[in-house]
Protein backbone atom coordinates (compact mmCIF):
# COMPACT_ATOMS: atom_id res chain seq x y z
CA UNK A 1 0.00 0.00 0.00
CA UNK A 2 1.29 3.44 -0.99
CA UNK A 3 1.65 5.84 1.89
CA UNK A 4 0.26 9.25 0.97
CA UNK A 5 0.90 12.49 2.71
CA UNK A 6 -1.66 14.86 4.14
CA UNK A 7 -2.16 18.02 2.09
CA UNK A 8 -3.70 20.02 4.93
CA UNK A 9 -0.53 22.08 5.35
CA UNK A 10 -0.17 22.62 1.59
CA UNK A 11 -3.59 23.56 0.28
CA UNK A 12 -4.54 27.22 0.33
CA UNK A 13 -6.55 29.75 -1.61
CA UNK A 14 -4.51 32.16 -3.73
CA UNK A 15 -3.72 35.52 -2.17
CA UNK A 16 -2.95 36.93 -5.61
CA UNK A 17 -5.90 38.54 -7.42
CA UNK A 18 -7.50 36.02 -9.76
CA UNK A 19 -6.88 38.40 -12.66
CA UNK A 20 -3.15 37.73 -12.28
CA UNK A 21 -1.73 36.04 -15.37
CA UNK A 22 1.54 34.76 -16.75
CA UNK A 23 3.29 36.97 -19.27
CA UNK A 24 5.97 36.18 -21.82
CA UNK A 25 8.71 33.72 -20.96
CA UNK A 26 12.25 34.41 -22.16
CA UNK A 27 14.21 31.35 -23.25
CA UNK A 28 17.74 31.03 -24.61
CA UNK A 29 18.40 29.31 -27.96
CA UNK A 30 21.48 28.62 -30.05
CA UNK A 31 20.12 29.08 -33.58
CA UNK A 32 17.51 31.41 -35.07
CA UNK A 33 16.55 29.01 -37.84
CA UNK A 34 16.37 25.93 -35.63
CA UNK A 35 14.32 27.81 -33.06
CA UNK A 36 11.81 29.00 -35.64
CA UNK A 37 11.56 25.49 -37.08
CA UNK A 38 9.89 24.43 -33.83
CA UNK A 39 8.40 27.49 -32.15
CA UNK A 40 6.92 28.98 -35.34
CA UNK A 41 6.56 26.13 -37.83
CA UNK A 42 5.38 23.43 -35.40
CA UNK A 43 4.02 25.17 -32.32
CA UNK A 44 2.49 27.85 -34.54
CA UNK A 45 3.54 31.07 -32.85
CA UNK A 46 3.82 34.11 -35.09
CA UNK A 47 7.19 35.82 -35.43
CA UNK A 48 6.03 39.30 -34.44
CA UNK A 49 9.42 41.01 -34.55
CA UNK A 50 13.10 40.31 -34.17
CA UNK A 51 16.33 42.12 -33.46
CA UNK A 52 19.97 41.17 -32.94
CA UNK A 53 19.23 39.86 -29.45
CA UNK A 54 15.91 38.06 -29.62
CA UNK A 55 12.93 36.71 -31.54
CA UNK A 56 9.53 37.85 -30.30
CA UNK A 57 6.73 35.35 -30.92
CA UNK A 58 3.08 35.34 -30.01
CA UNK A 59 -0.53 34.84 -31.02
CA UNK A 60 -3.40 37.24 -31.59
CA UNK A 61 -1.03 40.20 -31.31
CA UNK A 62 0.16 39.20 -27.80
CA UNK A 63 3.81 38.31 -27.24
CA UNK A 64 4.07 34.95 -25.47
CA UNK A 65 7.64 33.72 -25.97
CA UNK A 66 10.87 35.67 -26.33
CA UNK A 67 13.72 33.57 -27.72
CA UNK A 68 17.04 35.05 -26.70
CA UNK A 69 19.74 34.39 -29.29
CA UNK A 70 23.36 33.67 -28.49
CA UNK A 71 23.33 30.50 -26.39
CA UNK A 72 26.36 28.36 -27.16
CA UNK A 73 25.02 24.93 -26.19
CA UNK A 74 21.70 23.19 -25.53
CA UNK A 75 20.09 23.10 -22.11
CA UNK A 76 21.70 20.15 -20.30
CA UNK A 77 19.70 17.35 -18.73
CA UNK A 78 19.69 17.09 -14.92
CA UNK A 79 19.74 20.87 -14.51
CA UNK A 80 17.58 23.27 -12.56
CA UNK A 81 15.45 25.61 -14.64
CA UNK A 82 12.79 25.00 -17.25
CA UNK A 83 10.99 21.68 -17.48
CA UNK A 84 8.47 23.14 -19.88
CA UNK A 85 6.53 26.25 -20.68
CA UNK A 86 2.89 25.59 -21.47
CA UNK A 87 1.12 27.32 -24.34
CA UNK A 88 -2.62 26.97 -23.67
CA UNK A 89 -4.89 26.96 -26.71
CA UNK A 90 -8.56 28.02 -26.67
CA UNK A 91 -9.95 25.08 -28.67
CA UNK A 92 -9.31 21.37 -29.15
CA UNK A 93 -9.14 22.07 -32.86
CA UNK A 94 -6.06 24.23 -32.27
CA UNK A 95 -4.45 21.33 -30.38
CA UNK A 96 -5.18 19.02 -33.31
CA UNK A 97 -3.75 21.55 -35.79
CA UNK A 98 -0.53 21.67 -33.81
CA UNK A 99 -0.32 17.86 -33.86
CA UNK A 100 -0.63 17.87 -37.64
CA UNK A 101 2.10 20.49 -38.04
CA UNK A 102 4.39 18.30 -35.93
CA UNK A 103 3.52 15.08 -37.77
CA UNK A 104 4.01 16.71 -41.16
CA UNK A 105 7.54 17.76 -40.12
CA UNK A 106 8.29 14.45 -38.39
CA UNK A 107 8.84 16.15 -35.05
CA UNK A 108 8.52 13.79 -32.11
CA UNK A 109 5.59 14.58 -29.82
CA UNK A 110 4.10 12.99 -26.72
CA UNK A 111 0.29 13.43 -26.64
CA UNK A 112 -0.91 12.87 -23.06
CA UNK A 113 -4.36 12.85 -21.47
CA UNK A 114 -4.23 14.44 -18.02
CA UNK A 115 -8.05 14.30 -17.75
CA UNK A 116 -8.23 17.94 -16.58
CA UNK A 117 -6.35 18.81 -19.75
CA UNK A 118 -5.04 17.30 -22.95
CA UNK A 119 -1.39 18.04 -23.60
CA UNK A 120 1.14 17.56 -26.36
CA UNK A 121 4.77 17.63 -25.24
CA UNK A 122 7.76 18.33 -27.45
CA UNK A 123 11.24 19.83 -27.28
CA UNK A 124 13.05 22.32 -29.44
CA UNK A 125 16.54 21.66 -30.80
CA UNK A 126 18.07 23.14 -27.64
CA UNK A 127 16.24 20.78 -25.24
CA UNK A 128 13.81 23.47 -24.12
CA UNK A 129 10.57 21.78 -23.07
CA UNK A 130 7.23 22.84 -24.55
CA UNK A 131 3.70 21.77 -23.68
CA UNK A 132 0.65 22.65 -25.76
CA UNK A 133 -2.41 22.44 -23.51
CA UNK A 134 -6.15 22.35 -24.03
CA UNK A 135 -7.96 22.64 -20.69
CA UNK A 136 -10.81 20.16 -20.05
CA UNK A 137 -11.90 20.79 -16.44
CA UNK A 138 -15.42 19.48 -17.12
CA UNK A 139 -14.02 15.94 -17.40
CA UNK A 140 -12.72 15.74 -13.82
CA UNK A 141 -10.66 17.35 -11.10
CA UNK A 142 -7.26 17.13 -9.44
CA UNK A 143 -7.26 14.72 -6.50
CA UNK A 144 -6.73 15.86 -2.95
CA UNK A 145 -3.38 14.08 -2.69
CA UNK A 146 -4.53 12.00 0.26
CA UNK A 147 -6.21 9.17 -1.64
CA UNK A 148 -3.32 8.12 -3.88
CA UNK A 149 -4.76 9.53 -7.11
CA UNK A 150 -3.60 12.50 -9.13
CA UNK A 151 -6.94 13.10 -10.87
CA UNK A 152 -10.49 11.75 -10.75
CA UNK A 153 -13.32 11.77 -13.25
CA UNK A 154 -16.51 13.69 -12.50
CA UNK A 155 -18.09 10.48 -11.17
CA UNK A 156 -15.18 9.96 -8.75
CA UNK A 157 -13.35 7.25 -10.66
CA UNK A 158 -9.54 7.36 -10.48
CA UNK A 159 -7.60 8.33 -13.60
CA UNK A 160 -3.87 7.98 -14.08
CA UNK A 161 -3.52 11.43 -15.64
CA UNK A 162 -0.86 9.99 -17.91
CA UNK A 163 -2.78 8.11 -20.58
CA UNK A 164 -2.11 8.56 -24.28
CA UNK A 165 -4.45 10.76 -26.27
CA UNK A 166 -6.33 8.93 -29.01
CA UNK A 167 -4.73 10.69 -31.99
CA UNK A 168 -7.38 9.52 -34.43
CA UNK A 169 -10.04 11.02 -32.18
CA UNK A 170 -8.06 14.26 -31.85
CA UNK A 171 -7.55 14.58 -35.59
CA UNK A 172 -11.30 14.09 -35.99
CA UNK A 173 -11.58 17.74 -34.88
CA UNK A 174 -10.28 18.76 -38.31
CA UNK A 175 -12.17 18.89 -41.60
CA UNK A 176 -9.10 18.94 -43.84
CA UNK A 177 -5.77 17.50 -42.66
CA UNK A 178 -4.04 18.96 -45.71
CA UNK A 179 -5.11 22.53 -45.05
CA UNK A 180 -4.09 23.25 -41.47
CA UNK A 181 -3.52 26.89 -40.46
CA UNK A 182 0.15 27.69 -39.80
CA UNK A 183 -0.46 29.78 -36.69
CA UNK A 184 -2.12 29.52 -33.29
CA UNK A 185 -5.43 31.37 -32.95
CA UNK A 186 -6.13 34.48 -30.92
CA UNK A 187 -6.81 33.58 -27.31
CA UNK A 188 -3.71 31.40 -27.05
CA UNK A 189 -1.77 32.26 -23.88
CA UNK A 190 0.97 31.14 -21.54
CA UNK A 191 -1.09 29.11 -19.10
CA UNK A 192 1.52 27.58 -16.81
CA UNK A 193 5.21 27.14 -16.22
CA UNK A 194 6.82 23.93 -14.91
CA UNK A 195 10.23 24.17 -13.28
CA UNK A 196 13.03 21.93 -12.11
CA UNK A 197 13.84 22.74 -8.47
CA UNK A 198 15.80 20.97 -5.73
CA UNK A 199 13.47 21.27 -2.73
CA UNK A 200 9.69 20.83 -2.89
CA UNK A 201 8.88 22.48 0.43
CA UNK A 202 11.05 25.54 -0.19
CA UNK A 203 9.57 25.97 -3.67
CA UNK A 204 6.04 25.72 -2.28
CA UNK A 205 6.78 28.30 0.42
CA UNK A 206 8.20 30.72 -2.15
CA UNK A 207 5.45 30.46 -4.75
CA UNK A 208 2.57 30.15 -2.26
CA UNK A 209 3.56 32.24 0.77
CA UNK A 210 5.77 34.69 -1.11
CA UNK A 211 4.30 35.23 -4.56
CA UNK A 212 0.76 34.30 -3.51
CA UNK A 213 -0.39 31.39 -5.69
CA UNK A 214 -2.78 28.90 -4.11
CA UNK A 215 -1.20 25.68 -2.90
CA UNK A 216 -2.65 22.58 -4.56
CA UNK A 217 -0.40 19.71 -3.50
CA UNK A 218 3.04 18.31 -2.87
CA UNK A 219 3.18 14.66 -3.88
CA UNK A 220 6.52 13.26 -2.80
CA UNK A 221 5.94 9.92 -4.50
CA UNK A 222 5.71 11.85 -7.79
CA UNK A 223 8.42 14.30 -6.72
CA UNK A 224 6.39 17.33 -7.68
CA UNK A 225 4.23 20.16 -6.43
CA UNK A 226 1.45 22.31 -7.90
CA UNK A 227 0.04 25.77 -7.35
CA UNK A 228 -2.78 27.60 -9.09
CA UNK A 229 -5.15 30.50 -9.43
CA UNK A 230 -8.71 29.76 -10.50
CA UNK A 231 -8.29 27.47 -13.50
CA UNK A 232 -7.34 23.82 -13.90
CA UNK A 233 -4.84 22.24 -14.02
CA UNK A 234 -2.29 24.67 -12.49
CA UNK A 235 -0.34 27.88 -12.99
CA UNK A 236 2.99 26.93 -11.43
CA UNK A 237 4.34 23.39 -11.18
CA UNK A 238 7.72 22.19 -9.99
CA UNK A 239 9.57 18.91 -9.65
CA UNK A 240 12.79 17.42 -8.28
CA UNK A 241 13.35 15.04 -11.18
CA UNK A 242 16.77 16.50 -11.99
CA UNK A 243 18.07 14.98 -8.76
CA UNK A 244 19.33 16.18 -5.38
CA UNK A 245 22.61 17.53 -6.75
CA UNK A 246 21.12 19.46 -9.66
CA UNK A 247 22.39 22.98 -10.29
CA UNK A 248 21.62 25.77 -12.70
CA UNK A 249 22.94 25.11 -16.20
CA UNK A 250 26.43 26.42 -17.06
CA UNK A 251 26.72 29.91 -18.46
CA UNK A 252 26.04 30.00 -22.17
CA UNK A 253 23.51 27.16 -22.08
CA UNK A 254 20.07 27.46 -23.59
CA UNK A 255 17.14 27.36 -21.18
CA UNK A 256 14.92 29.65 -19.17
CA UNK A 257 16.14 33.19 -18.69
CA UNK A 258 13.04 34.29 -16.80
CA UNK A 259 9.26 34.23 -16.85
CA UNK A 260 6.78 37.00 -16.18
CA UNK A 261 3.90 37.26 -13.74
CA UNK A 262 1.52 40.13 -14.47
CA UNK A 263 -0.50 41.47 -11.54
CA UNK A 264 -3.49 43.77 -12.09
CA UNK A 265 -2.45 46.80 -10.04
CA UNK A 266 0.05 48.42 -7.70
CA UNK A 267 -1.82 47.20 -4.63
CA UNK A 268 -1.26 43.59 -5.69
CA UNK A 269 2.44 44.29 -6.25
CA UNK A 270 2.79 45.96 -2.84
CA UNK A 271 1.09 43.00 -1.16
CA UNK A 272 3.50 40.64 -2.91
CA UNK A 273 6.47 42.68 -1.73
CA UNK A 274 5.21 42.38 1.84
CA UNK A 275 4.80 38.61 1.51
CA UNK A 276 8.29 38.18 0.05
CA UNK A 277 9.74 40.23 2.87
CA UNK A 278 7.88 38.13 5.43
CA UNK A 279 9.48 34.90 4.17
CA UNK A 280 12.94 36.45 3.80
CA UNK A 281 13.03 36.37 0.00
CA UNK A 282 15.05 39.37 -1.27
CA UNK A 283 13.72 41.13 -4.35
CA UNK A 284 14.83 44.03 -6.52
CA UNK A 285 12.47 46.80 -7.56
CA UNK A 286 12.25 47.55 -11.30
CA UNK A 287 10.41 50.05 -13.49
CA UNK A 288 7.91 47.29 -14.28
CA UNK A 289 7.54 45.90 -10.76
CA UNK A 290 10.13 43.58 -9.22
CA UNK A 291 12.58 40.77 -9.87
CA UNK A 292 13.08 37.84 -7.52
CA UNK A 293 14.79 34.45 -7.67
CA UNK A 294 13.15 31.33 -6.35
CA UNK A 295 15.12 28.98 -4.03
CA UNK A 296 16.42 27.11 -7.10
CA UNK A 297 17.70 30.40 -8.60
CA UNK A 298 15.02 30.61 -11.32
CA UNK A 299 14.38 34.28 -12.13
CA UNK A 300 10.82 35.61 -11.89
CA UNK A 301 9.88 39.08 -13.12
CA UNK A 302 6.68 40.62 -11.83
CA UNK A 303 5.01 43.48 -13.70
CA UNK A 304 1.92 45.59 -13.15
CA UNK A 305 -0.58 45.35 -16.02
CA UNK A 306 -0.70 48.40 -18.26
Amino acid sequence: MITVESQAAVRSAPTLPLTTRLGAARIGVTSRDNALAIWRDVVGLELMSEDAEALHLGAGGQELITLELGATKPFPDRSLGLYHVAVHVPTRQALAEMAVRALMRRVRISPTDHLVSEAIYLWDFDNNGIEITFETPWRGHIGNGEDGFYVKTVDGSPHSGREAIDIDDLLGELDDLKNVPPLMPAGTRIGHIHLHVNDLERAMRFYRDGLGFGGLFIMRRFGMGDLGLDYTPHTIAFNIWSGPNAAQAPKGSAGLRWFHIVVPDQAALDAMKARLTSIGAPYTGTNEGLEVRDPADNLVKVAVAT
